[in-house]
């Protein structure tokens, strides 16, 4: 007799500011059947992703690592043996202290990002860092940019209720393709279509598939988008939307912004975007004309060298039009800061070695190479201890970190769900257990709310979860503290009632808190979030993050006010495209190019070039072309798109690299270098030359 199928509540685990708030079929106590968003979660409002819905692709995968294997071919080669979890983590701590003992704790580098974005499981490794002495990281991939730009202007790193969307009679969805990668805005901000007449606009670098859904679509070069935001706000206070009176009492320097922008005219920013002045001046006046107006800004726009800035002035433009005091009005971003976490249990704050040096993540393959500046006066690293992140796919500078990875001095142990292609690199290969196979604390980034992930079945073979791990790492290296001898229950107990909030009882029975802040405090009508209470025109640069983490001259050479900063890897007579890689609708950066029916949807890695480029290339539809620049090149078939700007490519990403002709991935050609001002990746900063191959 079939046992009954129940219901379980869960939360998305993957890197997308969503974190959406589940119901799972049990089928058993090892099997799921189908995922739903939860209808009763006000922002998942019962809608996920395809990717997650089938999520039982995923967690049955019968190519999921089971056992502990240690490697017997050559790096890289993924030839291991299987063998005990006692034998394989003997090896590892043995190895850690060896290296510790020669060379210092700071030879040691975990390695770790967004896999999951459980608090637990994600950042417990920096407990185990902080009480060895371990060298830092400055986690870079994703947010420093972005994050920079938006609190430069606004001093905290929250927005608006994100739900007010659908109160919304303009959606502003600019630098993000929700269509791909955060289906709920697009779920909020049709409603407002539905039910209010609201018009979308979407501002991109190429026709997707929130482009297709726009009722405005403003197609403009990678990294230009500061100069349409100069562009908007001179026309408001040229044709009289600008709101003085709101700016008066909430900013730093109004009458500087406006003599800074006199010369910032739609024409100007023509030159510089790409964009007709016709199709700037109708934004701008559909934008200045409407109250309720929500800027929905996304982390596309900001990955390049100029990102921060180009945040900075596109939050500054809802700031000169006084949208934020409307309800359906402002901007959004991110909701990192209401949370206010007391981090010290789960990531060891309060452990003796926090104060070890910092390197940065992006510069994984210069720093295993000994180029990068930050291990002057400090030892090579020697060994890597990687969870929740596969940077032999999603690094820049490929063929540096591969290059790394194959040191024969470099010891290496990865805990993964799948072999990818970092575990291929390990010596040793730990099998790591899925979000619905342990427990774990969620908060959203894309909204409001604080979810728990229970455990909701047994983990298949040996896996053992990311806490388990850590925790007998920390036994057998030496390593102190509490929280090794507590249970993730436990962790995330004491996280949420030494944050200000109720218990871990409380969270199992509601299964969610929404902690949106009030009206008055997410519009910042009491203020903004820097010291004198205003939004900043004319930003600090210099006030956020890690020092001496950016490019060579900032922030001193950042702008003063909203501009456009010509700092991006520009296209030249050798290279002359400019290329982004931008998210595929069914990976979530390297997860799910595992399954079989992502993979079979994206068909195969594709450069998306417009038919006038392809012509002068002399290359048809499904054609195979080199890309190349300094760095590297990829060889990639032709993907013929309409709606492009000329010298603008599109690679949708990231596949794994043995999906390439020559086995190697489009981040053989993304920089290293940092973005400014404290660093971050340059993932649709790049400049390439295209030939027929």
């Amino acid at each position: 007799m079939n046992a009954p199928i129940t219901t379980a509540y869960s939360a998305c685990p993957h890197d997308c500011p969503s974190t959406c708030a589940l119901e799972v079929e049990v089928l058993s106590s090892t099997h799921i059947g189908r995922v739903r968003g939860s209808k009763d979660n006000t922002y998942t409002s019962g809608v996920i992703c395809a990717k997650v819905a089938r999520y039982a692709e995923r967690i049955h995968h019968p190519d999921r690592l089971t056992k502990p294997m240690i490697r017997t071919g050559a790096k890289g080669s993924g030839e291991f043996r299987e063998a005990s979890w006692d034998e394989a983590m003997e090896l590892t701590a043995s190895k850690f202290n060896e290296i510790e003992a020669e060379y210092g704790a700071e030879a040691v580098w975990p390695y770790y990002y967004a896999g999951t974005m459980g608090l637990v499981m994600r950042d417990g490794v920096n407990r185990w860092r902080h009480a060895k002495g371990y060298s830092r990281m400055h986690g870079t991939f994703c947010t420093p940019i972005a994050q920079s730009g938006f609190m430069a202007g606004t001093g905290r790193l929250a927005g608006v209720d994100p739900r007010e969307m659908q109160k919304a009679d303009v959606i502003v969805i600019w630098g993000t393709n929700p269509v791909n990668t955060q289906v709920n805005v697009m779920t909020h901000a049709t409603k407002a279509r539905k039910d209010r007449g609201a018009k979308i606009v979407a501002i991109d670098v190429y026709p997707n598939g929130t482009v297709e859904q726009a009722d405005m679509a403003l197609i403009l070069k990678p990294g230009t988008d500061a100069a349409l935001a100069c562009a908007v706000m001179h026309i408001a206070f040229r044709d009289g939307h600008a709101d003085r009176d709101y700016m008066a009492k909430y900013t730093d320097d109004p009458a500087g912004l406006e003599e800074h922008l006199r010369t910032r005219t739609p024409e100007w920013a023509s030159e510089i975007t790409g964009l007709p002045v016709e199709e700037i001046e109708a934004f701008a006046k559909l934008v200045g004309t409407t109250d309720r107006t929500f800027f929905r800004l996304g982390y596309g726009f900001t990955r390049g060298r100029n990102g921060s800035v180009s945040m900075h002035a596109a939050v500054s433009v809802p700031t000169v039009l006084g949208s934020w005091k409307h309800e359906g009005g402002g901007a959004f971003y991110n909701n990192g800061q209401i949370y206010h976490w007391d981090r010290s249990l789960i990531e060891g704050l309060d452990a003796p070695h926090k104060n070890s040096r910092i390197l940065d993540q992006s510069r994984l393959g210069p720093i295993l190479l000994g180029e990068d500046e930050k291990l002057a006066g400090g030892p090579p690293v020697m060994a890597l201890f990687v969870q929740n992140t596969n940077p032999a796919m999603v690094a820049p500078e490929l063929n540096k970190v591969h290059a790394g990875f194959r040191r024969e001095d470099l010891f290496m142990c990865v805990h993964e769900q799948f072999m990818t292609e970092t575990a291929k690199f390990a010596d040793v290969v730990l099998p790591a257990t899925m979000f619905m196979e342990h427990t774990d604390l969620y908060q959203g980034g894309g909204h409001q709310h604080i979810l728990l992930g229970p455990k909701i079945i047994d983990a298949p073979g040996e896996c053992r979860s990311n806490h388990d791990v850590i925790v007998e790492l920390a036994r057998r290296t030496g390593a102190e503290h509490r929280g090794f001898d507590m249970t993730p229950e436990e962790i995330i107990d004491w996280t949420l009632t030494n944050s200000g909030w109720p218990g871990i009882e409380e969270l199992r029975e509601k299964k969610w808190f929404d902690v949106q802040p009030d009206f008055e405090t997410a519009h910042y009508l009491n203020g903004f979030g820097h010291a004198d209470g205003k939004f900043h025109f004319h930003p600090s640069w210099d006030f956020l993050g890690p020092k001496g983490f950016g490019p060579a001259g900032t922030p001193d050479s950042m702008p003063d006010f909203p501009d456009y900063w010509a700092r991006e890897d520009k296209a030249t007579p050798e290279r002359p495209f400019r290329m982004t890689t931008s998210p595929a609708r069914n990976f979530l950066n390297s997860s799910f190019t595992e399954t079989p029916t992502s993979t079979k949807r994206e068909a195969r890695p594709t450069v998306k070039i417009n038919p006038a480029d392809a012509g002068r290339l002399g290359v048809a539809d499904g054609d195979l072309v080199r890309l190349s620049n300094a760095i590297g090149q990829v060889r990639i078939h032709v993907e013929i798109t309409e709606g492009l700007r000329d010298g603008v490519v599109v690679v949708e990403s990231v596949w794994p690299n043995a999906a390439f002709v020559d086995g190697l991935g489009i981040n053989a050609l993304t920089s290293a270098e940092p973005g400014a001002p404290i660093g971050g990746g340059l993932f649709h900063d790049t400049s390439v030359k295209i030939e027929a191959a």
